[in-house]
């Protein structure tokens, strides 16, 4: 007796679907499970686990509109790119902002060292007067 006369006739050889035609199938129809873990104590809920899962292939998924690996950095390298230039156009923003208000700070700067300078410049009111000379 031979294995494939011992096997149901969907798994017999030429029959039914194997391994390949099920997961094609999934991928193409797409399957979802569903499920939620609850841990309770004494009536007070103390944890809730909302699992979710979507077996489908990328061409479906884009299909239903889900493409969040797209835009993740950790699984695309185009997101990483976007995002390094989103940093990049931030820093040079900060960057511009800080060069305008430059020129504004150095201007104040510059008149309070003037005008300090010119104070250094003028006789102090306090300072001590040389004494007159005697003639003799």
């Amino acid at each position: 007796m031979s294995m494939a006369s011992r096997l149901p006739d969907t798994y017999a050889q030429g029959g039914g679907a194997n391994l390949a035609d099920i997961l094609e199938r999934v991928l193409d129809k797409g399957i979802v499970i569903v499920g939620d873990i609850r841990i309770n104590l004494l009536d007070i809920e103390l944890l809730t686990v909302k699992l979710r899962l979507i077996v489908v292939s990328v061409d479906k998924a884009k299909e239903m509109g889900i493409d969040w690996w797209e835009e993740d950095p950790a699984l695309s390298s185009r997101a990483h790119r976007s995002e390094l230039a989103r940093e990049n156009r931030e820093l040079r923003d900060r960057l511009a902002e800080l060069e305008r208000a430059a020129p504004l700070q150095r201007s104040a700067r510059d008149s309070s060292e003037e005008s300090s300078r010119e104070r250094s410049r003028e006789p102090s009111r306090h300072a001590p007067r040389d004494p007159p000379k005697e003639s003799a």
